[in-house]
């Protein structure tokens, strides 16, 4: 199966005559045909409150079937998207499946507008808390700026018990609903100072239920500081930069005690990053936070030998991780790379080994090919991989 064609000018004396913009080729050309297209009609736009504050739009549209699937809901991601491409409830809209997964509105088909639409007004006030809402200063995100937040805090428990967090086997969507409603759970530290007795009263819920949860609870705290600090939602901070701030400080008194600046001059963190960790480890919230897992008794500190890759297939070689995959998630390629000993980096630079890159990669496989990066596929990553494994030894 593919998805376009690519010609090329065959002579080279044609080629040079043709000659080059900045960058790209004259006598080279894409063509792309339109797959994973559908036209619906866009029956509402709701907005939910991520585990950040981030206030996202989703259009409800009437379900069609796209790449195998019905599609009934797609990510409108901030205001001023709704804006450029003029997006109206009522409009008649055209959907793709970005890499054959990720649903979005591509345009409007505007002459299918019979009447005057009215625009969509985006909130003033958080729809959950009623707190006025605040765009982020230089950015296209429009927050709810109450930590308290009860919609924010359940985005952020559910991501507090995801695999890639805490991985708290059983703590699911519904649970989590129920635990924040019944007002059993206001802050990640009242998950540790659950009782079977108050679990079990939940609806779906019984005491064999509640202390199989309480125990993967309880298995929790032994994760490690890299697994706490992707776990706390902290704003620009994942996994990777989590586990490079656990290595380079290792332990959650020397975050706390680092300035911005020492944060900043950490590889890969830079200034956004480190005033966004600053300012959680500084916030009310954030020593409450860390106060009351040192008293429950949650792990802070950063385990070097659970760290040891287990080969070193990759050692030493730089790689970033970008565009639509389709065998792993992104989460998946990067654990491998660590594992045998690679290192992942956010940005392509000078210093970059390799780009693995899945469809749309744009513009870091631009500055890939520009600074020439070897680009590998995920099928050439694994054989990367393989190929630099040790030979296993036979008796």
């Amino acid at each position: 199966e593919v998805d376009g064609l690519v010609l090329k000018v065959n002579r080279f004396d044609q080629r040079e005559e043709l000659g080059a913009r900045s960058k790209s080729p004259r006598w080279i050309v894409a063509y792309k045909w339109e797959k994973y297209e559908a036209i619906t009609k866009l029956n509402s736009i709701e907005v939910q409150i991520g585990k950040t504050g981030a206030i996202t739009p989703v259009a409800h549209l009437e379900p069609v079937e796209l790449a195998e699937t019905t599609v009934s809901r797609a990510s409108l991601h901030n205001a001023d998207e709704i804006a450029r491409k003029d997006i109206r409830v009522g409009d008649v809209v055209v959907v793709e499946k970005a890499g054959k997964i990720i649903p979005h509105i591509v345009r409007v088909e505007k002459h299918e507008r019979k009447s005057e639409l009215p625009e969509f007004q985006f909130p003033v006030v958080c729809p959950e808390c009623e707190t006025k809402l605040v765009k982020d200063e230089g950015g296209v995100y429009i927050r709810c700026p109450n930590y308290d937040c009860p919609a924010q805090l359940k985005e952020r428990l559910r991501y507090f018990a995801s695999r890639s967090a805490m991985d708290i086997e059983g703590l699911g969507d519904k649970l989590v609903d129920a635990l924040v409603e019944e007002k059993l759970v206001a802050n990640y530290g009242d998950l540790y100072r659950l009782t079977s007795e108050s679990v079990a009263s939940l609806p779906r819920m019984g005491v064999k239920s509640a202390d199989k949860l309480l125990a993967a609870i309880g298995d929790s705290k032994s994760r490690g500081l890299d697994r706490v600090l992707n776990a706390l939602s902290i704003r620009h901070v994942g996994a990777t930069v989590s586990k490079i701030l656990a290595r380079e400080l290792k332990d959650v008194d020397a975050i706390r005690a680092a300035s911005v600046d020492d944060l900043a001059a950490i590889d890969e963190v830079g200034q956004i990053i480190a005033e966004s960790v600053f300012e959680f480890f500084q916030s009310d919230h954030g020593m409450a936070i860390v106060n009351d897992f040192q008293q429950i008794g949650v792990n802070l500190t950063f385990d070097q030998e659970l760290d040891a890759p287990d080969s070193e297939a990759l050692g030493g070689k730089s790689f970033v991780v970008t565009g639509t995959l389709e065998k792993y998630t992104r989460d998946q390629i990067h654990s491998m790379i660590e594992k045998n000993g690679g290192k992942v980096s956010k940005s392509v630079s000078s210093k970059t080994n390799f780009l693995v890159a899945g469809d749309k990669a744009g513009s870091k496989r631009e500055k890939a090919e520009k600074l020439g990066v070897t680009i590998l596929t995920e099928l050439e990553f694994e054989k990367l991989v393989q190929e630099n494994e040790p030979p296993v030894e036979t008796p």
